[in-house]
């Protein structure tokens, strides 16, 4: 490739060319994206997609990710996954799935990425918890987008385009994501968790293979490799057939039965959660402590607040943005 006759400005500009002739009519074009909240000069390499996806990598609450609980708190090896790892999971099979179809894989990966920004510590069990104390409830998929929109920057947040911004708050099974992008990451998302929670609760000797429903892994596999496998050639080739982004009705029950087993064997199962009972009530006690000592919550991080935020907000926000391990130090530093 020959790079005489142009400058930095023109390689962003190639790129929107390149996707406006090459991606399909479903995908979302850079050059279209409806904008940010705070309008900012085009970098002259990379697309508003591409910026976005740089901005969460390089972000802080990307990098907590790695000691947030995924579905087991502080498990005994090194192969289990982690929020972060499950994160990257997500972007790889939403990513092959757009490639295939000729979305926006920018785009795609910019919303896998920052897709579970806003999850808390303890996992299920944290949600649970942080939930019942926050008013106005607490969903990690609203934090996510809280994250992104408000607690970076001195309170700007990432800024990031229209599009992302909507596909993390509508990743969620009921949500409704306004591209095929979004869409492709709400069926990754799913695929991953249910698979890699099952390999991980196999690796516990909490599951074996053959506990699971024959009906589904006669049609999806009998290995979680498989099982992945099959859920997104088949996305790929019921969205080719159908001309958008869906599965399968046989391969969704199938998905949709394993999810059921794992939050009744797993996930809410007495037997499973009772081991980490202790940690069942951590995050509402600090909530509470920090209700009754407002000024124990460090300055540094208020200042990104104005004068109308709700303390309790604040709290939530703070609560939520910490790690399991931080949780346990702070837990045990405070004697609660």
């Amino acid at each position: 490739m020959q790079f005489e006759g142009y400058g930095l400005m023109d390689i962003r500009i190639i790129t929107e060319e390149r996707e406006l002739n090459q991606l399909s009519a479903m995908a979302a074009k850079s050059r279209f994206s409806l904008g940010r909240v705070y309008p900012e000069e085009e970098c002259p390499v990379r697309t508003c997609f591409q910026r976005d996806r740089d901005r969460v990598i390089h972000s802080k609450a990307f990098r907590r990710l790695m000691y947030k609980t995924q579905a087991f708190i502080y498990p005994e090896g090194d192969h289990f996954r982690t929020r972060l790892t499950h994160t990257l999971e997500v972007s790889q099979i939403a990513r092959t799935i757009s490639r295939a179809l000729q979305l926006n894989e920018d785009l795609t990966e910019a919303i896998a990425l920052g897709h579970d920004l806003g999850h808390i510590p303890f996992g299920h069990i944290g949600e649970h918890d942080l939930n019942r104390v926050v008013p106005g409830g607490f969903r990690h998929n609203e934090q996510s987008v809280r994250i992104v929109e408000r607690l970076k920057k001195n309170g700007r947040g990432l800024n990031l385009a229209a599009e992302v911004r909507d596909e993390i708050l509508n990743h969620r099974g009921a949500g409704k994501p306004m591209t095929a992008e979004g869409k492709v990451v709400q069926l990754s998302d799913k695929i991953a968790y249910v698979n890699h929670d099952i390999d991980d609760a196999l690796r516990t000797g909490k599951l074996k293979e053959e506990d699971l429903p024959k009906d589904c892994t006669a049609l999806l596999g009998h290995k979680v490799t498989a099982r992945i496998d099959f859920l997104v050639k088949d996305v790929i080739k019921t969205s080719l057939e159908e001309g958008k982004i869906k599965m399968s009705s046989a391969a969704k029950e199938a998905l949709y039965e394993l999810r059921g087993f794992m939050f009744k064997n797993i996930y809410t199962n007495p037997e499973v959660v009772s081991e980490h009972k202790s940690f069942e009530t951590y995050l509402s006690r600090i909530y509470f402590y920090y209700d009754k000592n407002f000024g124990s919550i460090p300055q540094d991080y208020l200042h990104i607040y104005g004068e109308n935020e709700l303390k309790e907000r604040i709290i939530c926000d703070y609560i939520a943005g910490m790690t399991d391990r931080f949780v346990v130090k702070l837990y045990e530093k405070l004697r609660l």
